[in-house]
């Protein structure tokens, strides 16, 4: 697929808004799958291509963590092992769902996503921590293997569903949530990377782009914090997902 250099670089500026958002939160993947789609990429395939951007981010993000300190590794590598199936089965279903049935799945996602960012829902960032009980580490993999099946089926909006698991359910302060999320996506990523690779004829040339400005996004995320951005970021989020939806519906 031949795209000219400006549509490249918004490939390239657009990695680095959605790694960096990412990384941060969640949310990169409303910015990047619709981007592709938009320069003509038919969303299933934009949809597997996505996995290289969202590996990079997070391995960027991930040594980055690894040099301060990972808290827990054991319990991040348990959900990610709960991920990993319900990503494989996910992926699967990703790699073999219309062009049709994916646009209008993508539309109403990403109207959720809307009504979820204009609710200004979110965990409180005062939760106590403590260590989880076991009903609760119950309950946490359980749903890990539901979000798995989720980020390996469409990705959009992982960063929404892992923190509630990771912060109400299980109890983790958003700090160390965030770092495990960052972890599990790498994980389960990885899997449903294989996955679309063996189905699809993926574009690894765009993704490759896209990689290399999530992985300046994920590496820019996991050092700052979003104090004095997040108003301009969570704008341009709504504007950029009420454009999108309106194409997959009016204009598809």
């Amino acid at each position: 697929m031949d795209l000219a250099l400006w549509e490249y670089a918004a490939l390239m500026l657009a990695g680095i808004f959605a790694g960096f958002i990412n990384v941060m939160a969640g949310g990169g993947s409303i910015i990047t799958v619709p981007i592709m789609m938009f320069f003509g990429v038919p969303g299933p395939i934009a949809n597997g291509t996505n996995r290289l951007p969202i590996v990079a981010q997070n391995m960027t993000a991930c040594l980055t963590y690894l040099r301060h300190g990972v808290p827990e590794i054991g319990l991040i590598l348990s959900l990610s092992l709960c991920a990993v199936p319900g990503a494989i089965a996910g992926a699967l279903l990703g790699a073999t769902i219309s062009v049709e049935a994916f646009n209008m799945v993508l539309a109403v996602v990403m109207a959720l996503v809307l009504i979820l960012i204009l609710t200004n829902a979110r965990s409180d960032p005062d939760s106590a921590t403590f260590t989880p009980s076991r009903n609760r580490l119950l309950a946490g993999h359980g749903l890990m293997v539901l979000a798995g099946f989720w980020g390996g089926f469409i990705q959009i909006g992982m960063g929404f569903i892992l923190l509630p698991i990771l912060h109400r359910v299980l109890g983790l302060n958003l700090v160390t949530a965030n770092i495990h999320k960052v972890f599990i996506i790498l994980l389960y990523t990885l899997s449903a990377l294989l996955v679309f690779g063996n189905q699809l004829e993926l574009l690894w040339w765009i993704g490759g782009v896209m990689a290399l400005g999530n992985g300046i996004g994920g590496w820019l995320g996991a050092r700052l914090t979003l104090s004095g951005g997040e108003p301009v970021i969570r704008a341009l989020l709504i504007i950029a997902i009420a454009v999108m939806i309106v194409k997959l519906i009016w204009f598809n």
